[in-house]
């Protein structure tokens, strides 16, 4: 297994997904009218996060998908739209989605915030208010600033998708490409490739598998990956 010459294969396969979608979408630019598939997998990347070491461009700094477990409904847009936040308010929902959590801790830290002291405290709000002996109103209220900042965030990060309308379950190639992919990009305990840059967000996080991996992703980043899974993510791109 040769990691080098298998990420300069993955991104050569993103580079020719990219020709097929049109090019990088953001989501500050997307709504339920594009006529998204109803499944698939999305790759996200971070202005300055650029490749050092394999060849030139941006990094993928995210990797998701949506509805792995056989009885979820979600939709490709719902998933990605959990991500953007809502509209009108600018806010959204960080416990239902762990890119926004990630991407809120980091903020918070890095603004050196106080509050809101709520953040990924609770399942949901009403939880987070018994929990802290608050208000659901005043969690609520003291969240909002911070939801807003991580909408403006994720909405200006570029991403890529591509469409596996594959069913559900635990031979998803969804599923497959999602791990194997966040498992060869991931830096966490390895020799680096393509590091984040000194600047990156991800190094506020409070997760440690965000700081070592340089991705936005919690799972997958400590596991191995099939080189093999290149061959299938390669036929769903073209």
């Amino acid at each position: 297994m040769n990691r080098q010459a298998d990420l300069i294969r993955f991104y050569e396969i993103l580079r020719v997904l990219e020709r097929t979608v049109g090019g990088k979408y953001l989501l500050a630019h997307c709504d339920g009218r594009t006529p998204w598939p109803k499944r698939g997998l999305y790759f996200f990347f971070e202005r300055g996060e650029l490749r050092s070491q394999i060849g030139q461009g941006l990094r993928v700094v995210r990797v998701g998908t949506h509805a792995l477990k056989t009885a979820s409904a979600t939709s490709f847009w719902q998933r990605l739209a959990q991500h953007r936040g809502t509209e009108g308010s600018g806010g959204g929902n960080h416990r239902g989605s762990i890119f926004r959590l990630l991407v809120g801790a980091a903020l918070k830290n890095r603004d050196q915030r106080l509050a809101p002291m709520s953040w990924g405290v609770g399942g949901d709000p009403g939880k987070a208010a018994r929990r802290l002996a608050l208000p659901r109103k005043d969690i609520l209220e003291q969240e909002h600033g911070l939801e807003v900042a991580v909408s403006q965030y994720i909405r200006s990060m570029p991403f890529l998708w591509v469409v596996v309308n594959d069913v559900s379950g635990p031979r998803s190639h969804r599923g497959l490409i999602e791990r194997n992919s966040i498992g060869l990009l991931s830096n966490y305990r390895r020799t680096p490739l393509d590091p984040p840059s000194k600047e990156w967000l991800g190094s506020y996080c409070d997760r440690e598998r965000v700081r070592g991996s340089g991705l936005w992703n919690n799972n997958h980043v400590d596991e191995e990956y099939d080189p093999a899974f290149l061959a299938i993510l390669e036929h769903y791109a073209t």
